[in-house]
């Protein structure tokens, strides 16, 4: 007989432990070396956000089984997955084009996996049928993928990989093949689908907006490393790269504060109302900018630098100005204000951001 007393505590807390995705993983490739740790709690959603190149998609075909692991590990729910080939791991995947087989109505589709794992047709059939319905798309059983809409063709390729019951979800860019209105009503639906998924989802995405709507956790990942990690309000609230901050929408700098003036490492010093004293980021969105054709007199804003405008694009409804001089940045404004001032590449500016609208955090 087991001594419960002796036993039950850790057995439980190793089990905790062992839940969830627990990854080191390493993979060298060429010139590339990615080099990176995940971990995630069951029901977590997981982000890996990152520009073209570093490393995203090699991470998700290492934790699919398509990649080799040069080094690291990479266990789920406590078991040891490095030597387990693709087809044995309770891995389901969703692919930026679905991948959906042409030949077959959306229940074969789905019926695919359990059929795989050794349901009898008329079991993965019925469970396939459960899966279309959670999906609402019932009436959509016996339609091939050419008579499927993107968004319903998306939402088969989710139900197909959830058909199987994997303990790690993986989606590549989901989004990425819809038109912006289906993806606005689609990315509300995966939303709702990802938060009733009890294991472990990972989601590639280039997308700062697919990231922050279905993501509990960012991983933020440039030339192969984590370069931060944290919750969505908090990565954008504290960009630590520039690739971050062009994500998030904000200007971003690093200097040495001193009290409520940060000194930057390259330019002119900006006053903030934090009290530091060390190295610093300093960031402020390009809505807090205000421009003027001539030096302000009459202006509050502690911080004021001349510019000159380098290029202007539309950034929806409002105008994007990319600014040189004293201090590169960037500037949103209206139509009719960018009119008014008549801006246009080349044309000087004084541009002005009160200390009340920016905010500096250690590095």
């Amino acid at each position: 007989m087991t001594d419960l007393d002796d036993t039950t505590p850790d057995a439980t807390a190793e089990h905790t432990r062992g839940e969830g995705l627990d990854a080191h993983l390493v993979v060298d490739h060429d010139t590339f070396r990615l080099d990176i740790t995940l971990t995630a709690a069951p029901g977590d959603v997981l982000a890996l956000l990152g520009p073209n190149g570093a490393g995203k998609t090699t991470a998700l075909r290492a934790l699919a089984g398509l990649t080799p692991l040069t080094d690291g590990h990479l266990r789920l729910d406590g078991t040891e997955l490095d030597r387990t080939p693709p087809e044995s791991r309770p891995v389901g995947v969703v692919f930026q084009d679905y991948l959906l087989f042409p030949h077959l109505s959306a229940l074969d589709n789905v019926a695919f996996g359990p059929r795989c794992q050794g349901a009898t047709k008329t079991e993965a059939r019925a469970q396939a049928a459960d899966w279309l319905d959670r999906m609402g798309l019932a009436d959509h059983a016996g339609a091939k993928p050419r008579r499927l809409s993107g968004g319903q063709a998306q939402r088969v390729a989710l139900a197909r990989a959830l058909a199987t019951r994997p303990r790690l979800l993986l989606l590549d860019e989901p989004l990425a093949a819809l038109d912006a209105r289906t993806r606005l009503e689609v990315r509300a639906q995966l939303r709702r689908h990802l938060a009733e998924f009890e294991a472990v989802a990972v989601l590639v995405t280039h997308d700062p907006l697919d990231a922050m709507v279905l993501a509990d956790r960012l991983v933020v990942v440039e030339h192969g490393q984590v370069v931060q990690e944290g919750t969505p309000a908090d990565i954008a609230r504290h960009p630590r790269t520039d690739y971050i901050a062009q994500l998030v929408g904000l200007n971003l700098y690093k200097g040495q504060a001193e009290g409520h003036t940060v000194r930057l490492d390259a330019g002119p010093a900006i006053t903030t109302t934090e009290d530091l004293t060390g190295p610093v980021f300093v960031a402020f969105p390009p809505g807090a900018v205000t421009l003027y054709r001539d030096r302000p007199t009459g202006s509050s804003a502690r911080n004021l630098w001349r510019c000159e405008v380098a290029g202007l694009e539309t950034h929806g409804d409002q105008i994007r100005a990319d600014l040189a001089g004293e201090l590169p940045l960037a500037a949103d404004l209206t139509t009719v204000a960018a009119a008014e001032l008549d801006l246009h590449p080349g044309a000087p500016v004084w541009a002005t951001v009160k200390a009340t609208q920016t905010h500096a955090y250690p590095t």
